[in-house]
């Protein structure tokens, strides 16, 4: 018994050591936003500021056009996750319910392309964003995130654990397929479309590469693009501004994940074990 407690606390022990190790960076970055640029340099293991200052953030929202620039961030992650859980939801509704010949083959197909690297589709997605002119502009950004192969699995896996006497029962009523899927399927597997969307907003709010293609003017940028401004390879790196932005970047994914956890954590658990 004894020797069972020891290796719970060693156990809980490394635990802690993993949590401090993670949450570090967010309080590095936290600290450093409320330092001056002196102290920062001055201080750098010592991550609370001996004197509080707002003249980081000052300079980010006098310097850019934050408010825009947020409000592309939102619109962005928000369009994105709505048209990507509705093209999710219908996918995922089809392989399980519908009869369609080919269907594990054709679910297969769709699955692997979660392994085709951002590298090999990102050439001709901008060639094709282009000839439709929409380089600089926030529907260039979301036009090819319209559709997500990994959203597609997780409400699938969802959607299997449905008894199918509910569907079968419903359609000897006569139901039609709208019906169904909105009275019956949907309720059961909200939480797993809940934390997918939450988890798409939560990508799509941190993405950079793709942005940074398609964005050019300032007015365009999301804050994951504004926070590059302030970072030089030559050495000109505006730390504590950069940090401030990342402050502004990570507080609204990182609340709604906070909320949100359960379900998210839930949802992946579930995906795995059917």
């Amino acid at each position: 018994m004894r020797t069972r407690l020891q290796i719970g606390g060693i156990w809980h022990v490394v635990l802690i050591l993993f949590l401090v190790l993670m949450l570090y960076p967010l309080i590095y970055a936290l600290g450093n936003s409320f330092k001056s640029l002196s102290e920062s340099y001055g201080t750098t293991l010592n991550v609370l500021p001996k004197l509080f200052t707002l003249e980081n953030y000052q300079a980010f929202f006098n310097s850019l056009p934050v408010i825009r620039i947020t409000l592309n961030t939102f619109f962005l992650g928000a369009v994105t996750t709505i048209v990507k859980l509705v093209t999710s939801f219908l996918a995922a509704y089809a392989f399980v319910y519908f009869r369609v010949k080919y269907k594990p083959a054709l679910y297969f197909l769709l699955i692997s392309t979660i392994f085709v690297p951002f590298t090999v589709t990102m050439i001709p997605n901008y060639l094709f964003i282009s000839r439709l002119g929409l380089i600089d502009s926030v529907w260039g950004a979301i036009l090819p995130q319209l559709a997500d192969a990994i959203g597609i699995f997780l409400i699938t896996q969802s959607m299997r654990g449905i008894p199918y006497s509910l569907i079968e029962v419903a359609r000897l009523d006569r139901l039609p397929h709208r019906r169904i899927m909105l009275d019956i399927v949907l309720p059961l597997v909200r939480p797993a479309v809940t934390s997918t969307g939450i988890w798409f907003f939560i990508t799509t709010w941190n993405e950079y590469v793709w942005p940074v293609l398609i964005l050019k003017s300032t007015e365009q940028y999301t804050l994951p693009l504004a926070l590059q401004m302030y970072i030089s390879a030559e050495g000109g790196t505006n730390f504590t501004v950069a940090m401030a932005v990342s402050v502004v970047t990570m507080a609204i994914p990182l609340a709604l994940y906070i909320m949100f956890q359960r379900y998210i954590i839930g949802t992946f658990a579930s995906s795995g074990i059917k």
